[in-house]
């Protein structure tokens, strides 16, 4: 009998990251990081081993304290994020997360990243093995994103994009600080742009599809990656010569922008089954946005305005304004 006992809880044991973001406490990436900083404990032991296997329904889980009740219901949500707020939890610096932009569901996490200057869609959830299946390198899940230019690149420099550019894997590109009276001047020479120190460590990206959706003096592009690195926008442009005004994210896979900034939705059940099957390598790639049929917002459709926000021309306003994603067309 006991061996049966045994052979019942071994047949049943998962690994503890697993059990955590399936009780959508956090992704199983960050439940990794949980576990091996000791605020995971099994039947009263801290456990700090990845690896360690438990019972979710015999044994006594806390992380930080607080007991797991089993695995929450699945909950999926797509937020158009708005520029200014930062994609964690919470934020040392006060500033607003996008955590304060779903209300009423159960406790969700962000699946990959956009920086604090960049907007759009977000892919929100608990489901933590979705969010581990599709934020894998191996998914190769396609995001698609406007993107407004400072200047116009050359095709020489929108080829290099196309075929993969050398970045700085690290979060920013930090100045270089050189005497600016020789060596043995201690008066520092003032950092410029085109002068900064280069990280030891360079990557190469992966190829990308661009194309021109508005022709401007900063013009607006649409950029497809598979790939999410930290700020990797910005410095593939960066490292061709040209500045990134704005990035707008418009396509997740087979998810397309439908909301307005701020918004939050719940996906539909068919659009949860094609995420899946985005995350298992079946359909990664995002529908295709068009050139918009019209510069003006239409009627009824304005943006809700913010205390900082200052009165623009007609004419000022379609040059910021980013081309709008086409619908998504059901059926042939």
């Amino acid at each position: 009998m006991a061996n049966d006992h045994e052979q019942q809880s071994a047949g049943s044991s998962q690994r503890l990251q697993k059990i955590i973001a399936a009780a959508g406490i956090a992704s199983r990436r960050k439940a990794e990081e949980l576990i091996t900083e000791g605020r995971v404990q099994v039947n009263g032991q801290t456990v700090t081993e990845l690896g360690t296997k438990a019972d979710p329904a015999h044994d006594h889980i806390r992380v930080d304290g607080k007991l797991l009740h089993g695995p929450e219901r699945h909950r999926y949500f797509v937020i158009n994020k708005p520029k200014g707020y930062v994609t964690t939890a919470s934020d040392p610096e006060g500033r607003p997360t996008v955590m304060n932009l779903v209300k009423g569901a159960e406790r969700l996490f962000p699946v990959g990243r956009l920086d604090y200057s960049s907007e759009g869609l977000l892919l929100m959830t608990n489901d933590g093995d979705l969010a581990n299946a599709l934020t894998r390198a191996a998914a190769r899940i396609e995001k698609t994103y406007l993107v407004k230019v400072s200047g116009k690149p050359s095709d020489s420099a929108l080829n290099q994009i196309r075929h993969g550019v050398m970045i700085d894997r690290d979060t920013q590109i930090r100045p270089q600080i050189r005497p600016r009276n020789g060596k043995d001047s201690d008066e520092p020479e003032a950092p410029s742009h085109d002068k900064v120190r280069r990280s030891t460590t360079r990557v190469m990206t992966a190829p990308a599809r661009i194309r021109l959706l508005r022709d401007a003096d900063n013009p607006w592009y649409e950029l497809i990656l598979i790939e999410g690195r930290n700020r990797e926008i910005r410095k593939m442009f960066e490292e061709v010569g040209h500045h990134v005004e704005k990035i707008r994210r418009v396509g997740y896979g087979p998810l397309i922008l439908d909301l307005e900034p701020g918004r939050s939705r719940e996906l539909s059940p068919e659009e949860v089954t094609a995420l899946q099957r985005a995350a298992q390598g079946k359909s990664t790639r995002a529908a295709k946005v068009d050139l918009p049929t019209r510069k003006m917002p239409r009627p009824g459709r304005t943006r809700p305005t913010r205390p900082n926000d200052r009165p623009t021309s007609p004419a000022s306003r379609s040059e910021s304004r980013p081309p709008r994603p086409a619908r998504r067309r059901t059926g042939r």
